[in-house]
């Protein structure tokens, strides 16, 4: 019995052992091997190495000796050494990165230790057998990329058709590889020559650019971010298209294009840390699969594409992401809102048409005015008469004869002239109103152009980047049909949906073009005159100095609103330039209804006088016959006066008054009407700027739901738990937030401005002591109605 209790006893220990030996994880010590580091690589290596111990997780305990990250920096003979390091330590697992450790590992028949070899070079010049799934080498594996660079030469090609490339490659990495013998054959199929830059620093490259009419960085991966920001910087300047190997990450700073999608990198590195994790778990590295097939996605910088004047086309833009701000980076001048204005009420041609209209009543003015300006007229006559005739006139009517006089004509008092200078006086007051009207709407209308600009900007980032939403659900879908958890129905949505958002984006690339365009009419520029706008902000810049919060503050407390409202309509009515245009019309009727009236009865007075000479009297008749006593005056004047009273003039005067009566009874129900239209737009203004108000506030809470909804419902559909119509919702609830958000500050400045455009008044043109005026008016209205 008891020797039965010890083998039980011994059999538990013996599983208790057991037990804790299987729940002990093994250590695995990872060497790394690169070619060179910078401070650009070195979170890309900490990224990777958090990436595989995410993946191999609880199968075994992955370690990252520091001394064990060993770097060539391009020298054979050291990356020789290094690998012999490693070797020769305790590394139970090699990662080696670049072209000198692959010239290191790749020829070696056998592997001492379990060796993973990628992003080593282009598949272009790569020595591995890229015919197999597999290595099928004891204790090795190695990772293959899809790019190539006939693949990116092609592509640039249609890009840019350039003739004469520059090829940028590292000096180092050119004296192992047969990049010419690439070169020679890829560039004589695109019929273009070729020029290839080695380089061990950006300056080697500008260098030798001359000559050349677009650069390939096909190296370059190494080079550090000041040095390929001056790149960028001379590329733009001499405006030469660039194409990188290197992925978007150097396209958002500035290079034209690349091949290479952003999601490449991550999914190599989870490629590298599946290799290792099936590698602890039991699979031999000879039986990893060595290929990765990238989704090649052409990435174009839109503000480099504007600056160096490459257009983008159409027939790409279905597989290409954009990145840059959608700002005109050729601009020549950038407005902001005042400089908007301001340059509208100086240049805009509509506004100088109006005010040559100013111009013409003010000549009216002078027209009626010169009716008491004094006559003055000139005139000389030759004659000559029937010599037998003259001959019996004794002299009065001579053979041949030139005379001349000059007569003055001058009006003292006239009701019709008075009557005309104070009617054509208030219809240039009028015309000044509207002019002043005028004014008023292109106020707005500049600044409403101007909002429209900003959010054709908004809305266009934002297409763009639904775009790329849909591409990467495009992905989901795709692997959810490979996995067979959907259909191909749902990727053949999703390709649908991708043409569809492409085509928006389009139309949201040149909506924004014909914002500029329309912007550059509103301010008098030539049509292809460069020009960006200046982002605004509700409580920063002008706006903040004008508090439009205060208003806010007045339109959101209920008890306010209404005396506001009221307050709002009497400043409107008094600033209105269309009252004072329709009561300057009134007078101007009043005063032709007096005219047709008591006035016609009124006398008109003149004066005249007239001074005659003769100069000439020759031939037949020419001087007195003798004995007649009497002589020949040749200078003489006359002068007089006269007064007219009209008594009837075919009833006309009573059909002007009755006519005048009329046109006085058109004005007063205009100027009702145009009352009343005040009133409504005022009401109507502040009930959008509440509902303006609320959507700022709303739409922000929106858009992060939206947000937060269509992560959870893309997490789902990728698991299946969710059909392609929830996620298409998801995804068309979160761009419609996102354009209410962008928008909403935007739209609320505009009916702000439109208000004010009602009240005749605009705060931003204001000094702040005018502005101190309308509070105060207000607080004074307010405590009346108390």
């Amino acid at each position: 019995m008891k020797s039965i209790k010890t083998f039980v006893a011994l059999l538990f220990f013996i599983a208790s052992f057991t037990s804790a030996l299987a729940q002990e994880k093994s250590i695995y010590k990872v060497g790394v091997l690169l070619d060179r580091t910078t401070p650009e690589i070195s979170p890309l290596i900490v990224r990777l190495q958090n990436e595989i111990k995410a993946v191999v997780g609880e199968d075994a305990t992955i370690v990252f000796p520091e001394e064990s990250l060993l770097v060539n920096d391009f020298d054979l003979e050291r990356a020789q050494s290094n690998y012999n390091q490693l070797i020769a330590g305790d590394a139970d697992i090699i990662l080696a990165f670049g072209v000198f450790n692959n010239e290191i590992i790749s020829p070696l028949a056998v592997h001492q230790k379990p060796t993973i070899l990628f992003g080593a070079i282009n598949r272009d010049v790569q020595q591995l057998d890229l015919s197999k799934s597999v290595s099928g080498i004891e204790n090795f594996t190695y990772l293959v990329e899809s790019e190539s660079y006939k693949e990116d030469l092609t592509r640039f090609k249609e890009l840019s058709d350039f003739k004469n490339l520059g090829i940028a490659v590292d000096a180092a990495v050119a004296e192992i590889l047969p990049l010419k013998e690439i070169f020679d054959v890829e560039l004589a199929e695109l019929n273009a020559d070729y020029r290839l830059i080695t380089f061990e620093s950006v300056d080697d490259i500008i260098a030798n650019l001359e000559g050349t009419d677009a650069l390939y960085m096909a190296g370059g991966f190494f080079m550090g971010a000041e040095q390929k920001k001056r790149l960028i910087q001379v590329l733009l300047e001499r405006k030469l298209p660039s194409f990188t190997v290197n992925g978007p990450a150097d396209v958002n700073n500035g290079f034209l294009a690349t091949l290479q999608a952003e999601e490449n990198l991550d999914q190599f590195f989870r490629r590298i840390a599946l290799n290792i994790e099936a590698y602890v778990t039991g699979t031999p590295m000879a039986e990893l699969p060595i290929y990765i097939d990238y989704n090649p996605r052409l990435t174009i910088n839109y503000n480099t594409s504007e600056a160096i004047g490459v257009p983008i086309k159409y027939s790409l833009i279905g597989e290409t992401d954009f990145v840059g701000e959608f700002r005109n980076v050729l601009s020549q001048k950038e407005y902001d809102l005042l400089t908007v204005i301001n340059q509208a009420l100086e240049q805009n041609l509509s506004i100088q048409a109006s005010q040559k209209d100013v111009d013409l009543a003010t000549q009216d003015i002078k027209s009626a005015t010169s009716n008491y300006l004094p006559s003055v007229t000139a005139s000389g006559t030759a004659s000559y008469v029937d010599p037998d005739l003259a001959e019996i006139s004794n002299g009065q009517n001579p053979e041949f004869s030139t005379a001349g006089n000059i007569t003055l004509n001058q009006t003292v008092f006239s009701e019709s002239a008075n009557a005309n200078i104070a009617i054509q006086k208030k219809l240039q007051k009028a015309q000044q109103e509207d002019f002043n009207a005028s004014q008023l709407d292109l106020i707005f209308d500049s600044a409403n152009a101007y909002f429209n600009v900003l959010i054709s900007k908004a809305n266009t980032q934002i297409q763009v980047r639904n775009v790329d939403l849909t591409k990467r659900n495009l992905e989901i879908s795709e692997q959810n049909f490979e996995a067979g958890q959907s259909g191909k129905s749902d990727m053949l949505r999703f390709r649908s949906e991708m043409a569809q958002n492409t085509q928006t984006m389009v139309e949201a690339i040149n909506q924004l073009e014909q914002g500029f365009l329309f912007l550059n009419q509103v301010l008098n520029n030539p049509t292809n005159y460069e020009i960006d706008v200046a982002d605004v902000e509700l409580n920063e810049g002008i706006f903040e100095e004008y508090n439009y919060d205060e208003l806010f503050g007045l339109l959101d407390n209920p008890t306010l609103r209404e005396p506001f409202i009221e307050f709002l309509i009497q400043e409107a009515n008094k600033n209105a330039p269309e009252l004072k245009s329709l009561g300057y019309s009134l007078e101007a009727a009043d005063r032709n209804i007096r005219l047709n009236g008591y006035g016609r009865f009124l006398p008109t007075l003149a004066l005249q006088g007239q001074y005659s000479s003769t100069f000439n009297r020759s031939g037949a008749g020419s001087t007195v016959p003798e004995g007649l006593g009497f002589g020949l005056v040749d200078n003489y004047y006359t002068a007089g006066a006269s007064i007219s009273i009209p008594i009837i003039n075919q009833n006309l005067n009573n059909i002007n008054r009755q006519t005048a009566l009329i046109q006085k009874d058109q004005l007063e129900i205009n100027k009702n009407n145009l009352e009343l239209n005040i009133a409504v737009n005022v009401r109507n203004g502040v009930l959008n700027l509440v509902n303006q108000m609320s959507n700022i506030q709303l739409s922000k809470i929106s858009e992060e739901t939206a947000a937060e909804a269509l992560e959870l419902t893309r997490a789902s559909y990728s698991e299946g738990a969710v059909n392609i119509v929830q996620l298409l919702d998801a995804q068309n609830n979160y761009l419609d937030a996102q354009l209410a958000r962008t928008n909403a500050v935007y739209n609320f400045l505009i009916n702000a401005l439109q208000l004010e455009r009602f009240m005749g008044y605009y705060f931003l043109l204001n000094t702040e002591q005018k502005n101190d005026e309308f509070r105060q008016r207000f607080f004074e209205f307010l405590n009346t109605q108390n």
